[in-house]
């Protein structure tokens, strides 16, 4: 059994509850629907749901066909694919009032195309609804399946991101029937079906890896063309899960964000507190806006 390093001051998080907090988890709940802020205990929840009043709608149930170290998310045998899913997904975004869905899932390696069906049938239900939502997916690797990749893609997401989660030393360790380069592959397939598509990842520090290993993270991603990378500090879910290692201070944080700055992406976030869809649709409205003024 693991023993938990205390946290610092700056991972402190307040507990801000208001009436939008209640809103949001009534209609999740009202429609049955599944939350990655929920299921993998995210520390931004009530600030998203209180403030922001978004979430990260988790497709496909909530049950993973795979078990990574870091993962809070329940593995087992998932339930069959619900076909009105992603019309309800829709609905409650459309409800809520959200200009930018993330949408993501879990892992179901019990599906013949590992779930694209489904998430490519969300984000379309969403724009169907509302033009002006922007929609992100953030998908798993599809066992590097081509042909899932390119249904993804051919749903015109705004933003199609895939999470490379630690250094490739650390992956076997950390994830679970996942692989290094198949994530960087399936992130290199969907740049050479769309070369105007955005493209991003997200890095998880803390579980023992080196500063020199991150950056060589980062060039990897860069060189398979994504355009956004989110770096953010591991917080061990539970004394089963992997042990953090260390506490990055917030300088190193800022220092990673430079050094990724000048490899050539187009925006990081980087900071103790920082997840995959934290601050998604400022991210996307920040890179649009740099694109406008250097055009």
């Amino acid at each position: 059994m693991s023993t938990y390093l205390r946290k610092p001051d700056w991972l402190k998080i307040k507990l801000d509850t208001t009436e939008d907090t209640a809103a949001v988890r009534r209609d999740l709940r009202e429609k049955g629907l599944h939350t990655v802020c929920q299921e993998a205990r995210c520390p931004n929840l009530h600030e998203c749901w209180s403030h922001h009043r978004t979430a990260t709608f988790m497709i496909l149930g909530d049950t993973c066909t795979r078990r990574c170290r870091f993962c809070a998310v329940k593995t087992g045998k998932p339930d069959s694919p619900d076909e009105l899913e992603p019309g309800r997904v829709a609905a409650s975004i459309e409800k809520l009032g959200i200009k930018h869905a993330v949408i993501t899932m879990v892992d179901r390696d019990d599906l013949p195309d590992f779930g694209a069906k489904y998430l490519a049938a969300t984000g379309r239900a969403v724009r169907a609804r509302s033009s002006d939502i922007t929609v992100e997916y953030l998908s798993s690797d599809m066992m590097g399946r081509r042909e899932s990749i390119v249904e993804l893609v051919e749903s015109a997401p705004d933003i199609l991101g895939h999470n490379v989660e630690t250094v490739r030393r650390l992956n076997p360790v950390v994830r679970s029937r996942s692989d290094y380069d198949r994530s960087l592959g399936f992130l290199e397939t969907a740049r050479a079906l769309s070369s105007t598509l955005l493209l991003k990842s997200s890095i998880m520090v803390g579980l023992g890896e080196k500063m020199e290993e991150v950056l060589k993270t980062l060039e990897d991603l860069r060189r398979v063309g994504c355009n956004l990378v989110n770096i953010g500090q591991y917080l061990q879910p539970t004394r089963r899960h992997a042990p953090v290692q260390r506490y990055w201070r917030p300088a190193e944080f800022v220092d990673v964000m430079r050094k990724a700055q000048t490899m050539g992406f187009e925006h990081v976030e980087a900071g103790p507190l920082v997840r995959s869809s934290y601050n998604a649709g400022e991210q996307l409205k920040s890179l649009l806006e740099k694109r406008k003024i250097s055009s």
